[in-house]
Formats: structure tokens, C-alpha cells, sequence
């Protein structure tokens, strides 16, 4: 019952923190709006893989090696930090452009599908900070010794957990009614994401501490 309870709290826990708003979620959402469902798809798949790399990784021990090799957190940031500004520089370069949404799959190709893939992976592995609140979570709610299959089924959950949330949004939010809002006012709204995407990488550069 213990390990029982244990789990539901560490995926209410995950569960709100894939819901705020972040990097994952504006990657997300954009593809949703502004490219193919499918493509939305791959991107949240991307996303919800890295966030399960993050707990295979808390559960191996990240935060204790993230915590002794200090250089190695500050490396981490550094590349994660330029990546969303990178993210967000390339929002905002096309903010002015026009877009026909891809409502199709004919000139969609597996390459089309594996970028949308990487990028929503990248995106989400370029926060080190995740690493560290996976950790969290796991050292607050988890019993201090648990069974080899309790730790494969908090893997399943969270994998289910993470890639099922962006999937939803990436289905609400491809549907037409939001694609077709996005395109009236694509320039502002691309504005606004690259805005925040570089805010948010900013934030990871200059924010101080582990």
C-alpha cells in the first residue's frame, strides 16, 4: 500500500509540473497550430521521451553527480540556455512570414517526423533544472527501499504520464479552430512565443544555483 501511495503522489506531482507552462509546452503547442497533427504528435512524443530520460536519470542518481561536479550543471546550462535562445531566435526571424498549415500527410516525409521528434526531445532535455525536480520529487516521495518492479512500473507511469499530456494538448491544439486563430494573427503571436522561449533561456543562464 505504501509504494501504492507513493506512486500516485510522485505522478500528481509530475503531472502538474508537465502542465505549467515552460519550453516543452510553447514547442508544443506551436507545432500544434502552426504544422500538421502529426507533426504536433512527434514533437509531444519527443518531448514526453526526454522527460522520461530525466527520471531514468533522477532515479540512477543524477542530482548527487549534478551536485559534486559543479561544472558539469554549469555546462549543462550554458547549452540548454543557448538552445532556447537559438528556439526562440528562429520563432521570431519567421514571425512575419505567412504559413499554409500542412493539414495533409502527402508531403510529409519520416525525416519531417524525426526532426519534430528531436526538437521536442532537445527542448525538453535542455532544461537540467527537470533533472533536478524529478530528483526531487523521488527523494521526497519515494519509500527509502523499493522492489525492482516498482521501479519499472514508476517508469511506465511517468512515460505515460509525460507523452500523454503533450499528445492531448497536441490534439486540442491542432484541431482546426486553434490552427486557423494562429494564422490571423501568426506575427504576434510567434512574437510572443519567441519572446518567451528567450526569456525562459535567459532565465536558465542567469539564474543562479542548483
Amino acid at each position: 500500500m505504501e509504494l501504492m501511495v507513493s506512486l500516485m503522489l510522485i505522478a500528481g506531482a509530475l503531472l502538474l509540473g508537465a502542465m505549467s507552462p515552460g519550453p516543452s509546452f510553447i514547442v508544443v503547442a506551436r507545432a500544434a497550430v502552426s504544422r500538421s497533427r502529426r507533426t504536433a504528435l512527434a514533437t509531444a512524443v519527443g518531448v514526453g521521451v526526454g522527460g522520461l530520460i530525466f527520471a531514468v536519470l533522477a532515479l540512477l542518481g543524477l542530482q548527487a553527480v549534478l551536485q559534486s561536479v559543479p561544472q558539469l550543471y554549469l555546462l549543462l546550462k550554458v547549452l540548454g540556455g543557448g538552445y532556447l535562445l537559438y528556439l526562440g531566435w528562429n520563432i521570431c526571424r519567421g514571425a512575419a512570414r505567412p504559413l499554409q498549415v500542412q493539414t495533409g500527410t502527402a508531403n510529409q516525409d519520416r525525416s519531417s517526423w524525426l526532426k519534430a521528434f528531436a526538437t521536442g526531445l532537445l527542448t525538453q532535455l535542455s532544461n537540467p533544472k527537470t533533472a533536478l525536480v524529478f530528483s526531487s520529487i523521488f527523494a521526497a516521495l519515494l519509500p527509502a527501499e523499493q522492489p525492482g518492479w516498482f521501479s519499472a512500473l514508476l517508469l511506465v507511469v511517468v512515460g505515460t504520464l509525460e507523452i500523454g499530456w503533450y499528445c492531448l494538448m497536441a490534439l486540442v491544439l491542432s484541431a482546426p479552430v486553434s490552427q486557423q486563430g494562429y494564422l490571423r494573427g501568426k506575427r504576434y503571436f510567434d512574437r510572443i512565443a519567441a519572446a518567451m522561449m528567450g526569456a525562459l533561456g535567459v532565465r536558465l543562464l542567469t539564474h543562479s544555483g542548483s
